[in-house]
């Protein structure tokens, strides 16, 4: 199909992408690993540190001044089970993999982090917790969805022809609409049409852009989508789906995975022992519980 092929393309772009990033943005004097070589952390009582990015609702945002959502319920559940302290550092969220990779500053990636060949050269990733599809945010009343598959409205690539689209930086959205409007690597559905794209630190920047006129729509995941449409006044969401050019139509799928410092291995098994005693139902519970919705 033609949106497999699309995927495709879209995936080796990413794994190009993310391939060239610096490991960067790391201070000297921080913990190292000790002298065997290994990245465990040679005291039981060492705190975990958890790099997040939080304007990512309902996965992490800030409650006042204090980070909450779905992965820092899964990671203090982490914290209970091997008797450690958890700490949580807001971030750009480009610069999270370069420095759990890193496994100094940060042992732990949990931000909404999208599994990628690219990224499982750096870090070892959990278990997959949640899948999730890019959605287009826009202002109420401005764009009508092309269709709908089951009970899902979505909008083609094709309808966002001409528009100045917002997104997070360094995020999938952001590598898909990048790919879509240079066409770089494949025959973008956006090249030449006056697309243009403007990357943001996080998605409640883009949307405020967007309520400022700076941008027409705002490209990011389903539940922050959903998330941003339930807070904030006179705004729409649907999903971005391709069209296979033969009469069907296919969401962009991706799966969401916590990441540690290679090496991490009793931490890596905590955290998916967790996953899987809370199990996908635990999750969604988590989800709804941050969305407002128990």
């Amino acid at each position: 199909m033609k949106a497999m092929k699309k995927l495709t393309a879209l995936l080796l772009a990413l794994t190009m992408a993310l391939a060239l990033c610096a490991c960067s943005n790391q201070s000297a004097g921080s913990p190292s690993a000790d002298p065997a070589g290994s990245t465990e952390s040679s005291s039981p009582a060492a705190a975990i540190s958890v790099y997040t990015n939080a304007y990512f609702a309902p996965f992490e945002y800030y409650d006042g001044t204090d980070i909450v959502g779905v992965d820092v319920d899964v990671m203090n559940l982490v914290g209970e089970k091997l008797g450690r302290e958890v700490t949580y550092t807001n971030v750009e969220f480009g610069t999270i993999i370069d420095t759990v990779s890193a496994g100094k500053l940060a042992d732990v990636g949990a931000a909404g982090i999208t599994i990628t060949d690219a990224r499982k050269e750096q870090v070892d990733f959990s278990d997959p917790y949640f899948t999730s599809v890019q959605y287009v945010v826009y202002p109420a009343g401005t764009m009508t969805p092309d269709g709908k598959d089951g009970d899902v409205s979505y909008i083609l690539w094709d309808s966002l022809a001409g528009k100045k689209i917002g997104v997070q930086a360094d995020t999938t959205g952001d590598i898909y609409v990048n790919g879509e409007i240079t066409g770089e690597d494949f025959d973008g559905l956006l090249k030449d049409t006056g697309a243009s794209e403007t990357r943001y630190d996080n998605a409640q920047l883009a949307v405020d852009a967007m309520g400022a006129g700076q941008v027409d729509v705002v490209v990011v995941d389903y539940l922050p989508a959903s998330y941003i449409v339930e807070k904030n006044s006179g705004y729409e969401c649907a999903a971005l789906y391709y069209d296979n050019g033969d009469g069907t139509v296919a969401p962009t799928e991706e799966q969401y995975a916590i990441c540690v410092t290679k090496g991490q291995d009793e931490l890596l098994k905590a955290i998916n022992d967790v996953l899987a005693q809370l199990g996908e139902d635990g999750v969604n519970d988590l989800v709804m519980k941050h969305m407002g919705l128990e």
